[in-house]
């Protein structure tokens, strides 16, 4: 005798979807699975037809890019079939019960995890309670639903209607009574939280065109837009919310910050002295405290490391910089210097930066990556608002050093879909449009050039590649960091020992050290040969040279 199963939420979506296989949802899939769809519509307070889609986008839960297509595969019907029932489905999302990404004219669905927890434990899905939340919180939540719509998981109408959501449920908030005293069109009104939001949550002060496009979906209303804010003529700008940046006592109409009567009124309720605080995300090395040292190269990086130095000499830069404004160029500098570890990436960069007076920004990428979703975005663009700031404070501008940058420059990924994967897009994709307005000195190093995306490929315009040294190179890096060799000694060195000028410096400083606790060697060579084994790790590499 069968044993009847309790009914609940996972056992009616396992009944539904059983039956509606291959049935192209006709009408005896409805009668024959009709206990099933009632349950499940009176539990979630569905009509038949949504209740029947809910389940079909659980029995699918595992994917976070669910297509119309995979439906009709399933139930064995024409794509029309299912676009009858859009209404049906743009209910689930209303709901919050199904996300859809609309990206590249393709539209994709994924249930929130939430979502499938709530089915997990048989109960209803009740989206968030976000009423009585404080100013920072309200914040908060603006911030979830703006990176919705950043993901193309919300459509404007979708975001607009969650702003008023957040905003009906906290008129309690100052923020919320002034924004809507101002009585300003809706497109007006999201333009003007895009910015507060900027500020709020991204401490953002020099907010550009590319920080705002997100939010729309027409490209007409987008174009004009930014035309009134280009011309200075937008209701934001007449009211004196917002006002362009300067640059160099200049005004950058492409950069914007909202003015501080405007902080005053709106952002009563917030601690504005600690939000002003700056974000460093990134340790600034001094031109002056930078250790002189000698670098041997091969004759081909020899030469252009010597062209670069000659860029880099202030006076060069600044005529160079100058005429490629003239002639409408790009004005910034991006070098890339790859090869393999310890070859001297990032030792020439320090010294061609001691060598021309110039600071160093150096970028931390394990600091820049959080495991928050959407710090790292915030960080990158930090990074580059803080490399703005120095340019305009510095006489000499900086170089802005993103070294080991394999994490960042690396080929982007199609059709990313994990949280991860996307982030590092959008990392990326904001590292290439700063680059595309860079004013200033940008130098990467990286160990793994052959990884690198076509895109950042185009975008440096000195590429060197540091090979491992040569012979002579070697022999000349032994005599410099261990002088009592004689020259049949480092000849001898350089020809057993394959090895990089970050191997040899090691090999020196163990010598050092060793000279240090139990005094000057007798057999020079055999002390610093065994070094160079250990230094290797891989005996077999071991060539046998006669000396």
């Amino acid at each position: 005798m069968a044993i009847k199963r309790k009914m609940d939420l996972l056992t009616a979506v396992e009944q539904i979807v059983d039956k509606a296989k291959g049935t192209g949802l006709s009408s005896e899939f409805y009668r024959k699975a009709d206990r099933y769809i009632k349950y499940l519509s009176e539990r979630l307070e569905l009509t038949k037809e949504q209740s029947v889609m809910m389940a079909l986008f659980i029995d699918n839960s595992d994917d976070s890019s669910i297509s119309i297509s995979d439906f009709c595969k399933y139930l064995d019907c024409r794509t029309t079939k299912i676009i009858r029932y859009m209404a049906e489905i743009d209910v689930l999302e209303k709901r919050e019960l199904v996300r859809c990404c609309r990206e590249n004219k393709r539209i994709k669905y994924r249930v929130p995890i939430e979502v499938i927890d709530a089915f997990k434990n048989d109960k209803k899905y009740m989206p968030k309670d976000c009423s009585g939340l404080s100013c920072m919180d309200l914040f908060g939540e603006i911030e979830n639903v703006f990176q919705l719509r950043s993901d193309d998981e919300l459509t404007y109408e979708a975001t607009v209607e969650k702003i008023k959501y957040l905003f009906d449920c906290n008129s309690q908030l100052l923020y919320v009574q002034k924004v809507r005293s101002c009585n300003m069109s809706e497109e007006d009104e999201m333009l003007m939280i895009v910015f507060s939001h900027l500020f709020v949550n991204n401490n953002d002060d020099n907010i550009r065109f590319h920080d705002l496009n997100f939010l729309y979906d027409d490209k007409h209303i987008w174009n004009y837009t930014k035309s009134c804010l280009n011309n200075g003529d937008h209701v934001l700008q007449s009211e004196r919310f917002i006002e362009y940046n300067n640059d160099g006592g200049f005004v950058d109409r492409e950069s914007f910050r909202m003015t501080a009567e405007a902080k005053r009124v709106f952002f009563a309720e917030l601690n504005l002295s600690s939000m002003n605080q700056d974000k460093k995300h990134g340790d600034l090395v001094k031109a002056k405290e930078i250790t002189p040292k000698k670098l041997f190269y091969g004759e081909k990086i020899s030469s252009q490391i010597a062209e670069l130095g000659n860029l880099l000499d202030d006076a060069q830069y600044k005529q160079i910089h100058a005429r490629m404004k003239e002639k409408g160029f790009r004005c910034g500098f991006a070098c890339l210097f790859y090869g393999e570890p310890g070859t001297g990436k990032t030792e020439t960069v320090l010294q061609l930066a001691r060598q021309t007076g110039r600071d160093i920004l150096q970028v931390n990428i394990s600091q820049i990556k959080s495991m928050w979703v959407g710090e790292s975005e915030k960080n990158i663009k930090q990074v580059f608002d803080n490399y703005r700031a120095k340019v305009k404070e510095c006489k000499i501008t900086p170089i802005l050093l993103f070294n080991e940058a394999d994490a960042i420059i690396g080929k982007r990924q199609e059709g990313a879909e994990r949280a991860v994967d996307k982030m590092e897009n959008s990392i990326q994709n904001i590292i290439l449009q700063e680059m595309e307005t860079l004013d200033g000195i940008l130098i990467a190093t990286t160990n793994l050039a052959q990884n690198m995306d076509k895109a950042f490929e185009r975008r440096f315009l000195y590429k060197i590649k540091f090979e491992k040294p040569t012979i002579e190179a070697r022999m000349c890096m032994w005599q410099e960091m261990i002088p009592v060799l004689k020259e049949e000694e480092t000849r001898f060195l350089a020809n057993k020992y394959d090895f990089s000028g970050g191997q040899i410096e090691n090999i020196a400083r163990h010598y050092t050290i060793g000279n240090i606790l139990h005094g000057d060697s007798e057999n020079v060579i055999e002390e610093l040969s065994s070094y160079c084994d250990s230094e290797r790790l891989n005996a077999k590499e071991t060539r046998k040279i006669g000396f």
